[in-house]
């Protein structure tokens, strides 16, 4: 605890980031400690990105919580909108849960998702998916974007689909696990988002985030097409 308090000192607590205290709130490491990733954070190879001490990603379903593209992207150079989430009690979400195995990978994230706050949720919010059962002492985190940080997508922020790609590719990567769910945990994902919109580019050549070529386009453009009507809309940047 020593550690972690003494790395948000340094990280995370300087005069830039006001809200820190508020946003990131003291981890117990005495506890087992779980991230809830419902955008980005779903693909294996995006979250180790960042935390690279965490468990396999168990694929889920999370109550309480509305997922949609309503957090802008930085307004200097060219960005997106990505996901959020907003608390709706009556709501669901499909999520990846996984361990989170240090401190330093739990500030590590809350410096990726600094236009979001880590909120606490309860393990009874949470159903997985793979057979396995829920850690009842376990400390539940997600990322709430901040109001501030709240729009719909627009024409200088749009949805871009190599975003989109790492989302889907992440939710083709849980339903590979997803056992104990009747029906398809992809089309699921799409499902349960909300925010699309006609202000959409197909940046996959050149892409607004630095990623490689995407090799589930295929399969991904296909159900875009089939359960998102503003897929239509999308132009090639």
């Amino acid at each position: 605890m020593k550690k972690f308090l003494q790395i948000c000192i340094f990280v995370m607590c300087s005069p830039a980031v006001v809200a820190s205290e508020v946003c990131h709130p003291d981890v117990d490491m005495s506890r087992p400690q779980y991230g809830i990733g419902y955008g980005s954070l779903m693909e294996d190879a995006s979250r180790t990105r960042t935390a690279p001490n965490t468990g396999e990603a168990l694929p889920a379903l999370v109550q309480g919580f509305e997922r949609s593209f309503i957090s802008k992207g930085n307004s200097i150079g060219f960005s997106t909108t990505f996901l959020g989430v907003t608390e709706v009690a009556e709501a669901t979400i499909t999520a990846a849960v996984y361990r989170i195995f240090t401190a330093e990978d739990i500030v590590a994230t809350d410096a990726r998702e600094r236009s979001y706050c880590r909120v606490g949720v309860s393990a009874d919010q949470i159903r997985l998916l793979d057979g396995s059962q829920i850690t009842a002492n376990g400390h539940y985190w997600i990322y709430v974007n901040k109001p501030d940080r709240r729009a719909q997508a627009s024409a200088r922020l749009p949805l871009v689909q190599s975003y989109i790609d790492i989302f889907m590719t992440g939710c083709q990567q849980l339903s590979q696990r997803a056992k104990q769910f009747e029906g398809d945990f992809m089309v699921e994902c799409l499902k349960t988002t909300k925010g699309w919109s006609e202000h959409w580019v197909n940046d996959r050549l050149y892409p607004r985030r630095p990623f490689i070529y995407q090799p589930n386009a295929g399969l991904i453009d296909r159900l875009l097409d089939r359960y998102i009507p503003e897929f239509k809309s999308v132009r090639i940047e």
